[in-house]
């Protein structure tokens, strides 16, 4: 059984940054994708950023230059670095694995319970 399980979210004010992580227990095969998804109230899940089994990796266009992700495959863990924070990156923040090399939430089979960012002054 596969587990994701996500932290370091929080509150930010504009501007600061934050880096979110997802802990993923239980057995993926090496060909997975990893991804970043985000939904705010009120509005359908969007694709934040993914990386694939080789390290290659793609963004949203609003937060390209702002976030990165990695991962650490001797941790089992992948990671979310947000700078440059902004109000409309308030959301919760969930990562999923998949078989698909996509920011669409289909393509994706396990996903996380998420972790609230909140940037505000």
């Amino acid at each position: 059984q596969v587990e994701l399980v996500e932290s370091g979210g929080g509150s930010v004010q504009p501007g600061g940054s934050l880096r979110l992580s997802c802990v993923v227990s239980g057995y993926l095969y090496s060909s997975y994708c990893m991804a970043w998804f985000r939904q705010a109230p009120g509005k359908e899940r969007e694709g934040v950023a993914q990386i694939d089994s080789t390290g290659g990796t793609g963004y949203v266009g609003s937060v390209k230059g702002r976030f990165t992700i990695s991962q650490d495959n001797a941790k089992n863990t992948l990671y979310l670095q947000m700078n440059s924070l902004k109000p409309e990156d308030t959301a919760m923040y969930y990562c999923a694995a998949g078989q698909v090399y996509t920011l669409g939430s289909w393509g994706y089979r396990y996903w996380g319970q998420g972790t609230q960012v909140t940037v505000s002054s």
